[in-house]
């Protein structure tokens, strides 16, 4: 089971969160974009745009923030973190 927890922050408070649960048999990058595409549609955002520096967050700690540098439009919170929380056993 892959699980991805989505969180927005405002003012150091999270204001909403959500966790994405995909057990399909899609590569951990499809899960990822899916999961991101999920989070999108139920807070009611345009998908971000994954910067380099998002990208190496994310593969480094397996999370990563998206600012207001990641959106085309205007947000109404200070960023969207996204946590991977639970990964698929591969043994």
């Amino acid at each position: 089971m892959f699980r991805l927890w989505a969180k927005l922050w405002k003012d150091n408070r999270m204001i909403k969160d959500t966790v994405i649960c995909d057990d399909t048999d899609r590569r951990r990058t499809q899960k990822v974009f899916a999961a991101l595409e999920q989070v999108a549609y139920e807070f009611n955002l345009e998908k971000p745009m994954w910067l380099d520096k998002t990208v190496h967050e994310f593969q480094r700690f397996h999370s990563a923030r998206f600012y207001q540098d990641n959106f085309i439009e205007t947000i109404e919170f200070d960023y969207l973190e996204i946590q991977v929380i639970e990964e698929d056993d591969f043994y």
